[in-house]
């Protein structure tokens, strides 16, 4: 008799999804979709236990290129549709993927909650500073003076922060990875799933086709590993100081980590009641039953 229990060791190829990804030849979202793939064999983790989760965009295709559960959701709405699905299962391991302008937009909202709020979820945003499947405006994270459809005579708007709004928001684990190391953005992409509270993972991706700028020329010579220089993980500050730089020098690494506070699971007295939600017995059972009634008579 086979044990079903027993967990077959797999490779990164057995995680290729049943489609191809339709991403440009040299997409930077090519490196993400690789390193995850490399991660959860490295974690030993299998398809059954892992949810991918997107949005909208070039970048938000990716559940249907990894192998394991996946839900294409809304325009900016994949964060909502994680909350239920970690609330409801717990030892789900929820791993959302979207875009700079999915998730720092229209999704903007949701990216600042569920940092405040908690939720052990891994949240990867594959920053290409542009709208790449509108081929070609804007994004939140576009630097002042761009050029593209939406802003022929330069973009006039201040760029967000990811990271540093994700610190001040709450976030328990900030992080930055770039698709030009695979080897750091592997070991990113392990530890962002190890912890528990929400966790930002912020990807420079460079989008080949629209973005003239924030290319890997670009980038190349500009990132340093935070792994690479003094820098206390524990310290907020140091954090947002760190992340606040941009010109001949370009962080990536771990920016901030804590593990003091409760994820919202554990904050939830009904959620750590009984198990996980997806496991328990629908409806109510006689004793709550006649509770309810007679509140109501």
């Amino acid at each position: 008799m086979s044990d079903t229990n027993v967990q077959i060791s797999l490779k990164p190829k057995d995680f290729k999804g049943k489609v191809d990804p339709d991403w440009c030849p040299g997409c930077g979202d090519f490196g993400v979709l690789s390193g995850l793939q490399r991660a959860v064999c490295e974690l030993g983790l299998q398809p059954h236990e892992i949810l991918t989760i997107s949005g909208i965009g070039c970048s938000s295709n990716f559940p249907g290129f990894f192998n394991s559960y996946g839900m294409h959701t809304l325009h900016g709405r994949a964060l909502p549709h994680a909350s239920g699905a970690k609330l409801a299962n717990h030892e789900m391991n929820v791993i959302v993927t979207g875009g700079d302008g999915d998730g720092y937009g229209i999704g903007g909202n949701h990216f600042t909650h569920t940092s405040r709020r908690n939720l052990d979820i891994l949240y990867i945003v594959m920053n290409n500073q542009i709208y790449g499947l509108t081929t070609g405006q804007i994004s939140p994270t576009s630097e002042v003076g761009m050029k593209t459809k939406s802003t022929p005579f330069g973009s006039v708007e201040l760029p967000i922060n990811p990271i540093a709004s994700a610190i001040t928001a709450g976030a328990t684990w900030v992080a930055r990875g770039y698709t030009g190391n695979i080897k750091q953005l592997t070991r990113l992409i392990v530890e962002g799933i190890q912890h528990e509270g929400f966790a930002l993972l912020d990807v420079f991706s460079p989008c080949v086709t629209f973005n003239k700028v924030n290319t890997y020329q670009f980038f190349r010579p500009r990132v340093q590993p935070l792994e690479d220089i003094e820098h206390d993980a524990s310290d907020w500050k140091a954090g947002i100081e760190k992340a606040m730089l941009w010109g001949d020098v370009i962080h990536t690494g771990v920016f901030f980590e804590t593990n003091t506070r409760l994820t919202l699971g554990e904050q939830e007295p009904v959620l750590d009641e009984g198990g996980p939600l997806a496991f328990r017995e629908l409806g109510l059972s006689s004793e709550q039953t006649e509770r309810v009634i007679s509140r109501m008579m």
